[in-house]
């Protein structure tokens, strides 16, 4: 075990967690809602650092993200645990495992120096903390990412976004690029579905976006629970207005998982109306996800419709940015990190 980052020591042995917006009041040998930190008289420690349940060489165009380093491959690691209970989670056996098997945290042990060798060795260009939520392996994540730094390697979260800005303050200076799962826009789903709340993550994705971090969104849509026109037009416009219409949108077709396997697939029809809506809102780039070879996973130039990366699932077929981002034909700047 590690002593955590981010929590305050109170009376009759208690702590308070301050690494992600529930803010745990955690008595003397429990443990937070994510189940992965533990107070033991009085310190509260990290469960799972250095314990990888989850290694995988994947394109970064999995995480998804498309406006960074594309065509390029990211060593991407995981431990058991989640600050969320999503009834639709596609990594439920890892994300819910301490809540499932309570006492039992198995993982692989490595350290920060192994995990940027191995990321190093299979010519990873950065590493990624995703699968489950990275909030609640911080310390590990934290170190692995100042060392990942040092050896010219770039780190990305794949999140819930349910952090604090004291978290986000101290990666700050080593996190080049977030996923956020903006799950849907109404307080009632998030609590219902997630066993959370809505605007902490409105907050945070404003301050990702002033931090200088770059950020895409992820919205999976689920049948008859964040469908609607009006909904996914509320998205939209938080997207465009507080984080700029240059945010990549990618609208996710849900599968039937864990428990919501009574729900249809999300029709296509339902993923090309949340399209438009995209589009109708001024976004620059909205791209449909989970269904490989739509026209939608291609970037296009926002001013003269040039196509510039054509995609099929997660393989760049071609590239025809300039190693700057711009346009080859008039010279647009298209957003993102490409070198």
């Amino acid at each position: 075990m590690k002593e955590a980052l981010l929590y305050e020591s109170l009376e009759d042995k208690k702590v308070r967690c301050y690494l992600c917006n529930h803010q745990c009041l955690i008595p003397n040998g429990k443990t937070g809602l994510c189940g992965v930190r533990k107070n033991e008289e009085g310190i509260l420690y990290s469960l799972v650092y250095g314990r990888v349940i989850a290694e995988h060489i994947d394109p970064i165009e999995k995480k998804p993200l498309y406006h960074f380093l594309p065509g390029s491959y990211s060593y991407s690691i995981a431990t058991v645990g989640c600050n969320f209970r999503c009834s639709f989670c596609q990594n439920f056996e890892i994300s819910q495992f301490p809540h499932l098997y309570p006492g039992s945290i198995p993982g692989t042990p490595y350290s920060p120096k192994d995990i940027v060798k191995k990321a190093l060795n299979h010519g990873c260009k950065s590493i990624s903390y995703t699968y489950t939520e990275p909030t609640i392996y911080f310390e590990y994540a934290l170190d692995c990412s100042k060392l990942a730094v040092k050896e010219g390697l770039k780190n990305v979260f794949v999140s819930n976004g349910y952090m604090t800005k004291s978290a986000l303050d101290l990666i700050k200076d080593y996190l080049h690029g977030i996923n956020v799962d903006l799950k849907a826009f109404t307080e009632g789903f998030y609590h219902r579905i997630c066993k959370a709340k809505l605007k902490p993550i409105l907050d945070n994705l404003k301050y990702l976006k002033k931090l200088g971090i770059w950020v895409e969104i992820t919205t999976l849509v689920i049948p008859e629970e964040n469908d609607s026109s009006e909904e996914l037009r509320d998205i939209a416009r938080f997207i465009r207005d507080e984080l700029g219409p240059e945010t990549p949108w990618h609208i996710s077709r849900f599968y039937p998982q864990f428990k919501m396997q009574n729900k249809p697939y999300t029709s296509i029809e339902t993923l090309q109306r949340a399209y438009y809506i995209g589009k109708e809102e001024g976004l620059y780039f909205v791209y449909i996800g989970n269904v490989p070879g739509n026209e939608t996973e291609n970037t296009f130039c926002p001013k003269c419709s040039t196509l510039l990366i054509e995609r099929y699932g997660f393989a760049i077929i071609s590239n025809q940015l300039k190693e700057d981002g711009l346009c080859p034909k008039c010279g647009f700047s298209i957003a993102g990190v490409w070198k």
